[in-house]
Parts: C-alpha cells; structure tokens; sequence
C-alpha cells in the first residue's frame, strides 16, 4: 500500500513541470487569499468562528434541516432524489436521460460527479457527457482526473495545453493564452446550445427556502442550469445553510479562500424551474442529494470533515501538496483520490474506507498551515492525527500492526530518550555535534532511507547549542541598562503608545460601487436617463455592432429601446446566438464588491445577460445598497425563480494561473447608472 503511494510521490518530486505550475500556484493563491482576507470589514477570525459554529450546527441537526430543506424545494418545484451510495446517484442521472432522450449532456464542475464516477458511467450508456469548465475540459481532453478541487488543471504549463488543443482540436499549436480560451468558448458554445441535459454541483442548499446556490466565474455553471431543458443539480447532503444570513457569511468566506475574490463573477440562486412566462430557464430541475459514506462518517470521529465548504485553501496552504500535486495522493491500488491535499486525507478515508485511504493521512507535516487556512476553521492536524491513529473504520491494533517494522523500532528508541530530560538533552546535543561533523557545511541533514524519509525529506540540522540555553542566556540579558528588570509599569504614555485609528469615512454608494466595478474590468458610466440611448449607441458603434438582445422595452427606461431603433439598432427579444450585445435591468447593486442582481421573469430571459460578449446594465441610484447581507434580504430573491448576482465580465485563470476575460460569458461589462434626482458630482 505504502510503496504505491510511495512511487507516486517520487514520480511527482522528479516531475519539474509539474514543480513549477504547483510553485505559481501556491504562491498566487495565497497572496491573493491574504488581500482578499484584508479586504473585510469584519474580523477574520470572528467570521471563520462564526462559520464553524454554524456549520457544527448544522452536521449536528442534519436530518432535520435535510427533511426541511427537501420540504420547501419540493414545494418550489423541483424534483428531489435520495441517493446513499454512488450507484444510486448514478442511477437516477442515467434513468433521467433516458426518459428524456438524451444524447448529449453538459456539465459545469461539480466535485461530487467525480466522487461518484458519472461521466464514465454515462459514457458507457451511450451518452456523450463534455466538461464546460475550462480546467475540467481540458483534463477531459487528456484523460485525466482534475488535480486540485478548485483548479483541475494546475499541474499543466501552457505549452502542455497547446498541445493538448493542437492534438485534440486540431488547431494550429499557440502558447497564447487568451488564444486558447477563445478556442474553448467557440468548441463548448455548440455543446451549451445542443445539450439535452445540463448537469451542475450545488456550493449551498439554503434551508428556510429550498434554494440551491452556485458560484463560479466563467459562465458555464450559468450556461448548464439554463440552455439546456433539463437540469439535474448534484449535491452533497452536508452542503446545507439553515438561512439566507448563514449563506452571506459561507459567500464572503468561500470566493475569498478559494480564489482570492471578494465576490464570484457568478453567484447564482436557483429556486425554481422556469415559470409561466418565461423562455429560457431549465423546465425541468432535478435535485440529487447524495450521501454516499456521509452519514457513517458524520457518527465516526472524523465527523468535523464535514464541515469543509470545498474553498481549496488548506490544499494551497499545504508544504507536502506543494510537492506532490493532487495526483500524488492515491489509494492501495494507485487509483487517484477524488478529495486531494489535507482535507481529502481526511475525507478519503471518512467516504471511502481507512483501508484504502488511511495512508494519506501521513503526507502531512502537521505544520497547521491548512488549519490556519481553512474558512470554517477545521482542527485539520488533530484529524489527521485521527486517521494516522486508525480509529476510524478499523481496529488500531490492526493499524500498528502495519507500521514498518524498522519505523516502529526507531520510535520506541525515540520515546526512551524523549521521556526523560536529560537522556532528551544530551541527545540532542550530540546530534547536532555528529551531524556537524558529518555535514558542516550543510544547513540540512539527510535522513536514512531506511525509515522511508530519506527518499523525499530533509529535516534541518539540529542546533549546536539548544534552545532552552539560547533561552536562559537570553533572559540574563533582558534587564535594562541601570540594572532593573524591563518593565513599561508606571512609565507616562506617549502618542506613540495609543493606537492610531484611521478616520471613518462614510464613501458614497455609487463612488464605491464604481471603483469596485471597475476593479473588476467592468465599466462604469453615471448619466441622465436622456443621454442613455445616446451612450449605449455610442458604445455599440464603436464595437461595430447594430443588433442587440433586450429585456423587454417595459421594463427599461422609457423610450430607451424606441430612440435605439430610430438610430439603425436591430432589437430582438428572442434568443439569437449571433447578436453580440445585450441590456438588462438590474434589480439592485452591492457597493462593496461592484455587483448587479439580475432576475428571471416575464420580458427578462436569462440570456441577454449571458450569451452576448457584451453586457449593457441599467441600474438606478436607488437600488445600490451597501452589501451582501442588504441585497439578501430583498424578497425578491427568494419570490424569483432564478437570481444572478454578476460582478464583471466572465473570466478563468485556469491555465497557468493567467487572468483571461471573456470564457463563456461576457467579455465585457457596463454599467449605466442613472442620477433620477440625486446629485453626485460635487
């Protein structure tokens, strides 16, 4: 088992291809985590406090909340399956399709499809199953499973994916990035248009209302869940909030965590299927609760796993993943595991049998950087010590029993020193004596390959001189120069001692949103409602555009659509995949992250805000609110069927971490907001 494991290691430490992606990773991920961490209000601390809190709460009531949650989707229409293993799951996918006549199925990323094995499962039925996430399409192409559970493709270079697209696409070979995300969106835009099935993952179930939420960036999710007339939502039964104020804290923690983001491109709550009135929205919405192992695991002692929201940011933090890529973690046979890195040694072994999955729990340096990353704030270490210890699906005994012989050895010799204090400290005064002598000029130290650590590790030197006597030495040396102890006691404070708040400025709505927006590669633009059609045409000339998709005219600005028409602009209200603009209204706005809610409804298909590669936005004054939390509360996010919270143009960074605009929805984004009677300039 162990040396399995072992050879997929080695193979992943010699691969400098794959070093190097897995170094750009962690090091953008985490840089990129920290700005969006500080860009909060609240404590971080306090949030992730908060999260777990509620997360325990709800693993601890989840047969109640589950029947609750089934209870009012049912009731908003949809279809909901039970499924307590994969082959169940699986099942009610394949018994859908066949119902329906499919023949081809377009998914968005969703974790719990690769758990349950479903596109080879469908794939042997007959089905033709493509992957619409630029990660997952591109390892679809290759043959192989995703390597991180928020960027599948992380352990490619560029030069990996031309080739990819120029042996598979047959496409001229290029290492230009935004040249290959083009490529992607022009091959899966016949796939969203023709698909008879779109299948997608659901990030939060939100209990007091049965609404399934999705957050993704590239427009596909949004693509899968309303071209295509059949969605089936895949869902973890673990993934539940109880309320819409539970789902505004996991919506700042999650983006945050997993991609360096205040908000998603796409934050998108799904309540019903498409209603009386509408044309386009999915007509039908299945949703398939699986548990598979989740209910076992939820009674072992690994049942704090289940709290994991899927951010990713405990596998960015992580020294050995850094190393190793999510491929290097395999169960006995070599098989990869679906759930990677820190959490999926957890995980792994909770869904899937300690037999199998055990041994990954010892690809750890229990340093807790994945603890002290995780949003929901998971004791990480203290469960893979749970898993090393084998108190999860067997015997421990049996579990010590397959500790290496020459391993067991060498602790037991360990413990007779470290027991005691001065067999400890005079051990670790002749390491470092010996390994000086062996190595002086070295600051690290080779351990025999006997023990099995010699093959990937080094541990430093031990120090010539211990830390307690650094210590003393140390303290001998704090008094301060008359002799006395150090001490501020009974010292007069200076301006210098009394922090120094920064002044609270209240900043204007519309100039916050407006930076933010524009933060985002949106554009923004405060008019009078007379000089919008103006505008609007201005900018659709300059793009050489003379058609664009609309709401319906009601529903915009009077005589907006009417001025349009008068200057050559063709206006359809039916969808029309050539037509390269499009304008909505937009219900509200946060400030905070430079974000517009678009809803479903009679006159306003989902469409003209996802298809074009333009996105034109009439906003109010009015409707900007402060935040998240405000927008949320609106009753009309839960009375639509489907809620779309869009924060710039679509975008992906799948392939080697490279910033690219426009994947599947809109490359660009405006945003005209309307003065009414309030006054900005000033």
């Amino acid at each position: 088992m162990v040396s399995t494991f072992r050879k997929h290691i080695q193979k992943s430490l010699h691969d400098q291809n794959l070093q190097v992606a897995l170094d750009a990773n962690a090091e953008r991920r985490i840089v990129a985590r920290t700005q969006a961490i500080n860009s909060l209000s609240e404590p971080w601390e306090l949030l992730r406090q908060q999260a777990h809190d509620v997360r325990s709460k709800t693993i601890a009531q989840l047969d109640d909340y589950l029947d609750q949650f089934i209870e009012q989707a049912i009731g908003n229409g949809l279809i909901v399956h039970r499924a307590e293993n994969a082959d169940q799951a699986v099942r009610f996918v394949l018994d859908i399709a066949r119902e329906k006549g499919a023949k081809l199925i377009a998914k968005s990323k969703t974790m719990v499809s690769e758990e349950i094995e479903l596109n080879s499962a469908l794939e042997a039925h007959g089905y033709r199953v493509v992957e619409t996430d630029l990660g997952e399409y591109i390892i679809q192409l290759r043959g192989e499973p995703p390597c991180h559970i928020i960027t599948p493709a992380v352990h490619l270079r560029k030069e990996d994916v031309g080739l990819t697209f120029h042996e598979k696409l047959d496409i001229p070979y290029t290492e230009d990035i935004p040249s290959m995300t083009a490529v992607a969106r022009k091959q899966l835009r016949e796939t969203f248009l023709n698909a008879d099935i779109g299948i997608s993952g659901v990030n939060f179930g939100v209990v007091e209302s049965g609404t399934i939420c999705l957050v993704t960036n590239e427009g596909n999710g949004r693509m899968v869940t309303t071209l295509p007339p059949v969605h089936i939502a895949l869902m973890g039964i673990e993934r539940l909030v109880p309320t819409f104020a539970d789902l505004v804290l996991m919506l700042k923690l999650l983006p945050r965590s997993a991609t360096g983001q205040k908000i998603t491109v796409y934050t998108t709550l799904i309540n019903a299927p498409r209603q009386p009135g509408e044309i386009d929205g999915a007509l039908e919405r299945h949703l398939i609760l699986v548990d598979n192992g989740r209910q076992v695991m939820r009674d072992s002692p690994l049942v704090d796993g289940l709290l994991c929201i899927r951010c990713g940011a405990c596998l960015n933090a992580c020294p050995v993943f850094a190393e190793i890529g999510g491929h290097g973690y395999v169960d006995d046979q070599g098989k990869n595991t679906t759930y990677p890195g820190p959490i999926g040694s957890i995980v792994s072994p909770g869904l899937f049998g300690q037999d199998e999955f055990g041994h990954l729990a010892r690809a750890s340096s229990l340093c807790g950087a994945c603890r002290d990353a995780c949003p929901v704030d998971i004791d990480l270490p203290k469960l893979l010590l749970r898993v090393r210890a084998g108190g999860v699906t067997v015997d421990s005994k049996e579990v010590i029993r397959k500790v290496p012989s020459a391993l067991n050895i060498g602790l037991r010799f360990y413990t007779w020193f470290a027991v005691n204090p001065r067999r400890f400290s005079s051990a670790l005064k002749s390491l470092g004596f010996f390994s000086n002598l062996i190595s002086p000029r070295s600051d690290w130290l080779r351990v025999p390959g006997i023990t099995g650590w010699g093959y990937s590790k080094d541990l430093p030197k031990p120090a010539e001189i211990p830390f307690r006597d650094l210590w003393k030495k140390e303290l001998e040396t704090e008094s301060d120069p008359l002799g006395g102890q150090a001490s501020n006691e009974g010292r007069e404070r200076t301006a210098a001692d009394i922090p120094q708040e920064a002044p609270q400025v209240e900043e204007d709505l519309v100039e916050k949103f407006a930076a933010e927006l524009i933060a985002l590669d949106g554009q923004f633009t405060f008019c009078n409602k007379d000089d919008l059609a103006d505008l609007i045409f201005a900018e659709l000339q300059d793009h050489g555009i003379s058609s664009m998709l609309s709401w319906a005219r009601d529903l915009l600005p009077d005589g907006l659509i009417e001025t349009l028409e008068t200057k050559g602009i063709r206006i359809h209200h039916e969808f029309d995949q050539s037509v390269k603009a499009g304008i909505t209204g937009a219900a509200a706005a946060i400030a905070d992250t430079g974000t517009i809610l678009t809803l479903s409804g009679q006159g306003q298909p989902q469409f003209v805000s996802l298809t074009p590669e333009i996105h034109f936005a009439v906003l109010k004054v009015s409707s900007i609110y402060k935040n998240l939390g405000q927008v949320m509360q609106l009753p009309l996010i839960r009375h639509a069927s489907n809620c779309v919270l869009i924060s710039g143009p679509s975008r992906t960074a799948d392939i080697e971490m490279t910033l690219t605009l426009g994947v599947h929805g809109p490359r660009e984004v405006h945003v005209f907001c309307l003065r009414e009677e309030y006054e900005l300039l000033r």
